[in-house]
């Protein structure tokens, strides 16, 4: 496996490590660095990919001037190299919403983290991250996404999640394939709270989706997250007839 680096908003980095034993056509697993006065890191891949992490972050800046790990829900590949990173950055630490730091993180975290309120936003330096929960969207009750202000970059985690190996970022339409994946793999909790959510999210009108799984989309976010809230509510109302 290599992991390729490539800069989809000003100074927001994404590391994606291509994975072809999973799904059909195999999988992506992305990271995402801020590279600021306080660097700031969403998602931290599983622990087995901590090495491929470290080469990436050190080729943008020191792995020990890491200073915010940030994911958006409790998962392997969200946040399995926490504590890793907690060992290797001695002043960073973990930053996620109220509810997983109670539920989860004040206990797995080697390091207290720090709980963030709904809207609460950390100033990086040049770059500023609003913390959004978003509750069982797209699963998870600590769910939550980052939104950074400056960029209208919103690390969306598992939205949008695709399939195979595509392009880092797209203007193409990605509710496609994202629906595909959906299909093959189930992986949303879809509720009647799913769609409104995400329609809050579009609200923000971000000009790039930053993706866990698959390409980033630049261009109208509102509109394809609008798309996708009414994607899982035609899934809700077929399963429900």
């Amino acid at each position: 496996m290599e992991t390729r680096i490539d800069e989809v908003a000003s100074r927001i980095y994404r590391f994606s490590t291509f994975v072809p034993e999973i799904g059909p056509t195999g999988f992506t697993f992305n990271q995402y660095f801020i590279d600021d006065d306080e660097p700031l890191l969403f998602h931290t891949g599983p622990r087995a990919m901590f090495p491929f992490l470290a080469e990436a972050i050190s080729t943008i800046t020191p792995l020990e001037r890491l200073r915010w790990i940030t994911f958006g829900h409790l998962e392997s590949d969200e946040c399995g190299a926490m504590n890793l990173l907690l060992a290797a950055a001695p002043h960073a630490e973990v930053a996620h919403g109220t509810l997983g730091c109670l539920v989860s993180f004040n206990d797995l975290a080697d390091r207290t983290p720090v709980p963030l309120a709904d809207g609460q936003v950390i100033q990086l330096g040049g770059h500023r991250v609003r913390h959004i929960d978003t509750p069982h969207v797209p699963h998870g009750w600590e769910a939550r996404v980052l939104y950074e202000e400056t960029t209208k970059t919103l690390l969306c985690g598992d939205l949008f999640t695709q399939l195979g190996d595509p392009p880092a970022i797209t203007t193409d339409d990605i509710l496609e394939t994202s629906s595909l994946a959906e299909d093959v793999f189930g992986a949303t909790c879809i509720t009647p709270r799913t769609g409104p959510t995400i329609r809050n999210l579009a609200a923000l009108a971000p000009a790039t989706l930053a993706v866990m799984h698959g390409s980033c989309f630049a261009g109208d976010g509102a509109k394809a997250l609008l798309e996708l809230a009414d994607d899982y509510d035609a899934r809700l109302a077929k399963a429900i007839g």
